[in-house]
């Protein structure tokens, strides 16, 4: 520590030592120059008077300036003319001559020439000084190659597996990883080797990167964290320098765990040679992970986590064993992760007794694990609003609505007509939701606008589903074309409000058609391109194989679909009228019905029997 003190001492004196010669000559130029050599300047007209009045003794002539004393002893000086009389005249006065050479190696060349230099070494020492102390690890001008992974001591991440919820097979898999990181004997001793790399995947926001902080909590060894952008920057070569400092670090302090987010920045498929996609600086810093991760020199004690939403943009040299050897899969949590998510979420809000987080589970399927810590938050967020002293169901049931649909738009101004209009149209998704079995139950129907949207239609599914028969989809088609078909049978016109259900019925129904095979004229063939190929053909969705003639029976069938549940939705709401027009006039007083409110509005038209009986009618139909 003293010789680093010492050192700095001696540096900062140097500084000052150079700082004070600097200045020191600037004083004698400036200021004790003219003081010994005080001169009094006149004009060239004025030497010339003075000289032929003879009050001259002596003078000296240089390139450009003419110096002189007078008779009382007084010094002059004068800027030199072109003047090819003025030595005749000086010889006629008998005046004293000396001729001066300009000397350049004064002090006026040390402020000329090595001053400027010095100032620019000194500003550049300056910057170099701020760019390492702004650009941290790897920050300074000269260490574009160093790596700017975040190192992260096990213990320091405040993250381990019980704060994660609803990816209990990611995280057994995990243990296993961090097992073998904190016991290698227990697995090797029966010739088993380290796994070199784990790859998660699954949609943004179920939780791949909070898994892997948690596998750094419960492994306890440094941890390197940093994104796949972070290693390309403009210069060439600097992605696979930066490779080889990550991993050159991760050896020194093995057993580590370098984790790189947004894998696909890096690790996306190559290009041919020639190809439009090739671009050589990411390929480079791909091939370097590559050789670092299984190349001929191995890096025994370091396993490499990743993460990445894109699985089939990667390379598949990436994928194969001895590189990425397992993928983790961490999908939409279900009923159980969602209920384990809210409860980890809830920890610290102070909720309700009317709360029961199981129901806020069962009225969030397809929510991702940031997506149910944001209702969590924006529920105490409008608790605290509203002035309460407890999170209630309600205001877990705006915030969902908040998430799902937007902030809610009270300033917008709609005339009775359109209010009208919107309230036609969201009774059409419910009164078909409510009528067709097999349908996802009606949780809330309203017209007051939410972001983009003038009115919405939320449902209830009652369980998790992942697989979908053709008929439910069929079903689907009906409820998405329901508001549509509902504004052409009582006004006779359709909207601009039915745009977006426009698009995802036809969406639904064109993936009926290229990817489940559900066209008896094309039949159970997949045309839809492949999502991580990279041709043009991706750009209509269609593969480029596909020929013109099956591209316009694609577009057939697909209307064929929309239409035919075009015709069904028509019928049955023709056959419901009144209980359509009852639940519009409804909504238009109201601006918001609940499930019950949407039941009662059935049964005053018929009885539950004959609902059911006509369900069955609605499912033959459909």
């Amino acid at each position: 520590m003293n010789d680093k003190q010492t050192g700095k001492r001696r540096k900062f004196s140097v500084w000052y030592i150079l700082i004070g010669i600097l200045g020191l000559s600037l004083l004698m130029q400036i200021v004790i120059g003219p003081l010994l050599n005080k001169r009094v300047e006149i004009s060239y007209s004025e030497f010339k008077q003075v000289l032929r009045a003879g009050e001259l003794t002596a003078v000296t002539i240089s390139e450009d300036l003419i110096l002189g004393e007078f008779t009382d002893e007084t010094m002059f000086e004068t800027v030199r003319v072109e003047d090819p009389d003025l030595i005749n005249e000086l010889e006629t006065q008998e005046i004293a001559i000396t001729g001066m050479v300009q000397n350049n190696d004064g002090i006026s060349s040390i402020l000329g020439w090595i001053l400027p230099l010095v100032i620019m070494f000194a500003f550049w020492y300056w910057m170099m000084g701020r760019a390492k102390k702004s650009g941290g690890l790897g920050g300074g001008l000269f260490n574009f190659g160093k790596t700017k992974a975040r190192v992260v001591q096990g213990e320091q991440s405040g993250v381990t597996f019980k704060d994660v919820g609803g990816a209990d097979q990611a995280v057994v898999e995990l243990k296993e990883v961090t097992q073998f990181l904190q016991n290698p004997t227990q697995f090797q001793r029966l010739g088993g080797k380290m796994p070199k790399g784990v790859i998660l995947v699954g949609p943004p926001g179920t939780g791949k990167t909070l898994l892997a902080r948690a596998s750094a909590g419960e492994a306890g060894v440094p941890f390197y964290s940093l994104s796949g952008s972070e290693f390309v920057e403009m210069y060439v070569g600097v992605g696979a320098s930066r490779v080889r400092d990550l991993f050159d670090q991760a050896k020194k302090s093995a057993p580590s765990i370098i984790f790189i987010d947004e894998l696909d920045a890096i690790g996306g498929r190559r290009g041919g040679t020639g190809t439009y996609t090739s671009h050589e600086e990411r390929e480079q810093t791909l091939n370097q992970l590559l050789a670092e991760m299984d190349g001929f020199e191995s890096t025994p004690g370091v396993i490499v986590l990743a993460a990445t939403n894109r699985p089939e943009v990667l390379d598949p040299a990436l994928l194969r064993p001895g590189r990425f050897d397992r993928q983790i899969t961490v999908d939409l949590p279900d009923l159980v992760g969602r209920r384990q998510i809210l409860s980890i979420h809830s920890r610290d809000v102070q909720l309700a007794a009317d709360v029961d987080i199981e129901t806020v589970a069962r009225i969030t399927p397809g929510f991702s694990g940031a997506d149910l810590e944001n209702v969590v938050n924006q529920a105490a967020l409008l608790a605290a609003r509203r002035d309460k002293v407890a999170v209630e169901i309600e205001d877990f049931d705006d915030a969902i609505e908040r998430v799902v649909a937007g902030s809610e738009r009270r300033t917008l101004a709609m005339n009775e007509i359109e209010k009208r209009m919107v309230a036609v149209h969201e009774s059409g998704h419910a009164l078909v939701a409510s009528l067709l079995p097999g349908a996802d139950p009606v949780h809330k129907v309203s017209i007051v606008p939410r972001g983009r949207a003038l009115g919405y239609t939320l449902q209830r599914p009652v369980e998790d589903r992942y697989l979908l028969g053709e008929d439910e989809l069929h079903l689907r088609l009906a409820v998405l074309l329901g508001g549509r078909v509902a504004e052409a049978l009582v006004f006779g016109e359709i909207s601009t409000g039915a745009a977006d259900d426009l698009a995802q019925a036809t969406d639904l129904a064109r993936r009926m058609v290229t990817e489940y095979g559900m066209s008896p004229e094309l039949g159970p063939v997949r045309l839809a391109a492949d999502p991580g190929a990279f041709y043009l053909g991706q750009l209509q969705g269609l593969d480029a194989r596909v020929s013109p003639q099956t591209a316009a029976l694609v577009d057939a069938e697909t209307q064929r679909i929309i239409e035919k549940a075009v015709t069904k939705t028509w019928q049955l709401l023709d056959a419901y009228r009144p209980a359509l027009d009852q639940m519009a006039e409804q909504l238009c007083e109201q601006e918001t019905l609940d499930a019950t409110e949407v039941d009662s509005i059935l049964e005053a038209f018929m009885p539950w029997d004959e609902i059911n009986e006509g369900n069955s009618r609605v499912a033959n139909m459909a």
